[in-house]
Formats: C-alpha cells, sequence, structure tokens
C-alpha cells in the first residue's frame, strides 16, 4: 500500500502542524499533493487506465477548491503552502483573469 498510516501521519506533522490535525487545510493540500504525484507516476506506466485518469482529475480539483479557500481566507497560509510544497500558484492567474 502506497499510503500507509506512517506516512500519512508523517505528511500531516510535517504540513499540519499535530499529526491528529487532518482537517487543515495546509494538511489536506499536502496529502491530495502526494496523492496526485503517486497517481501520476501510476498513469505514466499505464495510459489506458481511465479510472485512475478520472480519480486523478477530481483530486486536483479537490486540491484546487481547498487551495482558492485558502486564497479568500489567507493569503499568507496560501502562499506558505504554494512555497512549501512547490506548487504553480494557479489561483492569482485565474483571478487575474476574472477580474477583466
Amino acid at each position: 500500500m502506497y499510503l500507509s498510516k506512517e506516512k500519512k501521519a508523517e505528511i500531516f506533522q510535517k504540513h499540519g502542524e499535530v499529526e491528529t490535525n487532518t482537517g487543515s487545510a495546509e494538511g489536506q493540500v499536502a496529502l491530495f499533493t502526494y496523492r496526485i504525484a503517486h497517481l501520476t507516476e501510476h498513469l505514466k506506466k499505464n495510459r489506458k487506465d481511465f479510472s485512475t485518469q478520472l480519480s486523478l482529475q477530481k483530486l486536483v480539483g479537490k486540491r484546487r477548491g481547498i487551495l482558492a479557500y485558502l486564497f479568500k481566507k489567507d493569503i499568507e497560509r496560501y502562499r506558505a503552502i504554494i512555497k512549501n510544497l512547490g506548487l504553480r500558484d494557479i489561483i492569482k492567474a485565474v483571478g487575474s483573469r476574472d477580474s477583466k
């Protein structure tokens, strides 16, 4: 199993401050990022696995929604998690397009 209890606890310890705080936005984004990376590697080997492709698209959408929430509520937390995980600043690009 690629995502054990220990690995989840490690992710939440690092990004959610406490391993029992599994509902924090930062912890959720970090967990989704880990799962997205795993599914992306799987799809590189198994190009015709369409159910996994759908799952990956749903995860990306969930992560984007949580990042949009963070962007609206606390821009500093958003910037910190983007920098920490090495993600692109996708919410800002969309926000500037909507303002036109």
